[in-house]
């Protein structure tokens, strides 16, 4: 049996903390940008965690 790859795409999307939780960056913030407001783009521009709900299948995706 073959090794498992990992998904590409999803390795380079996110970054494992050291507590074990997963960095990923916010959506909505590639084109557009005239529509919207300057405080929108700003709280945009700010990385959050992977919600605890989709927690098991990055890391599945990312093999860590």
């Amino acid at each position: 049996m073959p090794k498992m790859k990992s998904n590409k795409g999803a390795h380079k999307s996110f970054r494992k903390t050291a507590s074990g939780s997963f960095k990923r960056k916010k959506a909505y913030k590639s084109h557009i940008l005239t529509s919207k407001s300057t405080k929108r783009k700003r709280k945009l521009r700010r990385a959050t965690l992977v919600s605890d709900a989709n927690q098991k299948k990055v890391s599945l995706m990312v093999h860590n």
